[in-house]
C-alpha cells in the first residue's frame, strides 16, 4: 500500500486548560476523498489547520509526503495586499502552472477579476479564495465550509470541478448532499479523537448511531459493575472485617475509569416560541413586481401562503430573493401588485448576517436584551443559564464576549434568540450556516413541529427537501415560479436544476369573445411522444434492477476488512455504487416527470 501523502498521528491540544485533541488521526493517501464531521468546537477546523501546517500541536506527528503540494481553504479567507482577485488567486500559483486557469475559475465563480478586495461581499471573498486553492491542482486539498455563502448554481459547479480533479480532498461541511455526492470515506472527530469509516458520508450516521449505542450500553454495564462492589464495601463481612485491599483497588480502578468516561455532549433541545395562531392564510401576493431603476427584480409574481405552510425561495445570488422576501412580509411595498398580510400574524425574523450580533455584547446580555438574567419562552420565564444550556453553551460562557464564539456557536446563538421569541410565521435567512449537522437534525425536527408558517430562503438542498413543502424558483429576468414539494421535486418538475435555462412562458392569444368557449383561455398541453410513453413502461423495471445492484454494492462494500485486503478493489467498488447511485436518482426523477405530466394530461 502506498505511503499517505499527509499523515497525522496522537496529536494532543489543550486551550485555555480544556483539552481539545486527545489522540486525533489523520491519514489522506493520493486521490482519496475524506470528509471530517463532528460537533461545532469539536476541534475540525483545528485539526485542519494542523493538517495544513498553521497550527502548532502539544504532541503527536505531522508527515507530509516530500514534493506534495498543499493548498488550504480557510472559513474566512484574507484577501489582504491584493488589489484585485485575479492578483488574489494568481498569487496562489507556482512555477509551471497554467497561468490561464486563474481567470478560467474566476469566471466559472462569476468574477471578472477586475473586483477590488476590499470592496468583495461574503460570497464573493469565498468564490475567489476557492478559485485560488482550486487553480494549482495541488495534491492536497483542505477545504473548511466551502459551500458557506455560495449560491446553488456555484455549489454545484463546485461538486463538478472537485469530481475531475485528481487532488486528495479532506471536506468540512454541513451541507450533506455537498458531503454524500464528494466523500469515499468518513472521519469523525468526537470527544478530542477520530475514528474512521472507509465509507462516504451516506453510512455516517447509521454507523455513528450504532457506535453511541455500543458506548452507552458499556456504560450501564460499567455502572452495573461499580454498584455490585459498592454494596460489596458496605455490606461483605469480609470488607467490613479485613477490608480486601485488592478489591478496594479494583473498585477505585472502576471509579476512576467511569470518571474518565467522556460522556457525549448534550444534545441542543430546541423549540419555537409560539404564538396565537394566525388566520387562515398568512400571505396573498398578486401580481407584484419591483424595479430599481431598468432592473425588474421581481416580475408580475403570485403567491398564496396558507397557515403551516413551509415555502423555500432558492435562485442564485443576485436574483432577489430578499427582495422576494422582503415584499412577501411587508417590508417592502411593490411597485405594482398587491401584498395582503393575513390576521394576528406575530413574525420573527433570524438574520444569518448577524448584523444583530455585536462584538463586545456578552451572551446574557444579548439574549435577554440587557434586562436582568431571564428570558421568557413561549410565555414561561427561564434562568438565562438553563436556556444557554439548550443550546450547547456552558455557565462559563454567560458573560463571554460574542466576538470569541466561533461561527457555529453564533449561529446556534441567533438560534436561540429567534426561538425565544412568541410567533406564528418565522422567517429564514440562510439559518444552515456553520451549524452542525446534529443541530440542523434539531433545527429540521422542530420546525416540523412548528405549528406555525415558515420562510425560508436556503441553497441547503437536503435541508429544503426535508422541510420546505413547496419551493419558489427564481428563473430569471425578475420572474419566480412555485413548485410542490422540496428541491428534488422541484428539479423533476423543471427537468433540470438551478443551471436551467429560464423555461419560455408562453402568453395566452388575444381571443375574440364572440366566437370563444366559455374558458378564459385555451390551455396548450404538451403530449406524451411514443418515447415518453416507452420511457414510462420501462423506467420501473430500470429503477428496481438499479436499486439491487446499489443493494449489492453497499453490501459488498459493508465488509469491514475489505479495505485492508484489497484498497484498489474497495475503490473501485466505491465508484461504482457513485456511478449507481447517480443513475438511480437520474432513473427516478426522469419516471417523476413523465408520471407528473401523464396525469396531468388525464385530469
Amino acid at each position: 500500500m502506498a505511503a499517505p501523502l499527509i499523515q497525522l498521528q496522537d496529536i494532543r491540544l489543550t486551550f485555555g486548560g480544556a483539552p481539545l485533541l486527545e489522540g486525533a488521526e489523520l491519514s489522506l493517501g493520493e486521490g482519496e476523498r475524506l470528509c471530517l464531521v463532528g460537533r461545532n468546537g469539536s476541534g475540525k477546523s483545528t485539526l485542519l489547520k494542523i493538517a495544513a501546517g498553521l497550527v502548532e500541536f502539544d504532541r503527536g506527528t505531522r508527515a507530509i509526503a516530500p514534493a506534495a503540494t498543499l493548498r488550504y481553504l480557510p472559513q474566512e479567507p484574507d484577501l489582504g495586499g491584493f488589489a484585485t482577485t485575479l492578483a488574489f488567486v494568481e498569487a496562489g500559483l507556482a512555477p509551471g502552472d497554467d497561468p490561464y486557469r486563474a481567470r478560467y475559475l474566476l469566471e466559472c465563480l462569476g468574477l471578472s477579476g477586475a473586483e477590488a478586495t476590499d470592496q468583495l461581499s461574503g460570497g464573493e471573498a469565498r468564490r475567489a479564495a476557492l478559485a485560488r486553492v482550486i487553480a494549482p491542482s495541488p495534491d492536497i486539498l483542505l477545504l473548511d465550509e466551502p459551500t458557506n455563502h455560495l449560491d446553488l448554481p456555484a455549489i454545484e459547479w463546485l461538486e463538478a470541478e472537485l469530481n475531475g480533479m485528481r487532488s486528495a480532498l479532506v471536506l468540512i461541511s454541513h451541507d450533506r448532499r455537498f458531503l454524500e455526492r464528494l466523500s469515499r470515506a468518513t472521519v469523525w472527530l468526537d470527544r478530542g479523537q477520530t475514528r474512521r469509516l472507509e465509507r462516504g458520508f451516506g453510512e455516517f450516521e447509521a454507523w455513528r448511531d450504532k457506535i453511541l449505542e455500543e458506548e452507552e450500553r458499556d456504560r450501564h454495564k460499567l455502572d452495573r459493575r461499580i454498584a455490585m462492589e459498592q454494596d460489596w464495601v458496605r455490606y461483605g463481612v469480609t470488607a467490613r472485617r479485613k477490608r480486601n485491599q485488592g478489591r478496594m483497588a479494583r473498585l477505585r480502578d472502576l471509579r476512576q475509569q467511569r470518571r474518565d468516561q467522556r460522556r457525549v455532549t448534550g444534545q441542543v433541545r430546541m423549540a419555537a416560541g409560539e404564538g396565537e395562531a394566525s388566520g387562515a392564510q398568512v400571505i396573498e401576493a398578486k401580481r407584484i413586481s419591483k424595479s430599481y431603476g431598468a432592473l425588474e427584480v421581481v416580475k408580475d409574481f403570485s403567491l398564496r401562503v396558507l397557515r403551516g405552510d413551509r415555502v423555500g425561495i432558492v435562485g442564485p445570488n443576485g436574483a432577489g430573493k430578499t427582495t422576494l422576501l422582503n415584499l412577501l412580509t411587508g417590508r417592502m411595498a411593490p411597485d405594482t401588485g398587491e401584498v395582503r398580510l393575513g390576521s394576528n400574524l406575530a413574525m420573527q425574523t433570524l438574520d444569518q448576517r448577524r448584523e444583530a450580533l455585536a462584538p463586545e455584547t456578552t451572551l446574557m446580555a444579548f439574549l435577554t436584551d440587557g434586562r436582568g438574567d431571564t428570558v421568557s419562552v413561549n410565555g414561561v420565564s427561564r434562568h438565562v443559564t438553563g436556556y444557554m444550556k439548550d443550546f450547547l453553551f456552558t455557565p462559563e460562557q454567560m458573560r463571554t464576549p460574542v466576538r470569541v464564539l466561533s461561527g457555529g456557536e453564533r449561529g446556534r446563538l441567533m438560534l436561540a434568540k429567534a426561538m425565544a421569541a412568541s410567533s406564528n410565521l418565522l422567517v429564514l435567512d440562510e439559518p444552515t450556516n456553520d451549524l452542525d449537522l446534529e443541530t440542523l437534525d434539531l433545527l429540521q425536527e422542530m420546525l416540523a413541529d412548528y405549528a406555525g408558517t415558515v420562510l425560508l430562503v436556503s441553497h441547503d438542498r437536503d435541508f429544503l427537501d426535508r422541510v420546505a413543502t413547496s419551493v419558489v424558483m427564481a428563473e430569471g429576468d425578475g420572474r419566480f415560479a412555485e413548485y410542490a414539494g422540496g428541491y428534488s421535486d422541484m428539479v423533476a418538475q423543471r427537468g433540470e436544476g438551478v443551471t436551467a435555462k429560464a423555461r419560455e412562458i408562453v402568453k395566452p392569444a388575444k381571443v375574440d369573445v364572440a366566437k370563444a368557449p366559455s374558458t378564459e383561455a385555451i390551455a396548450v398541453k404538451r403530449k406524451l411522444t411514443f418515447k415518453d410513453k416507452h420511457a414510462l413502461e420501462t423506467l420501473p423495471s430500470q429503477i428496481t434492477a438499479l436499486e439491487n445492484e446499489v443493494g449489492a454494492l453497499r453490501a459488498r462494500l459493508a465488509d469491514d476488512g475489505l479495505y485492508g485486503r484489497d484498497p484498489k478493489a474497495f475503490a473501485a467498488l466505491a465508484a461504482k455504487l457513485a456511478d449507481a447511485q447517480t443513475e438511480l436518482n437520474a432513473a427516478e426523477e426522469r419516471w417523476l416527470e413523465l408520471e407528473m405530466l401523464r396525469q396531468a394530461l388525464e385530469n
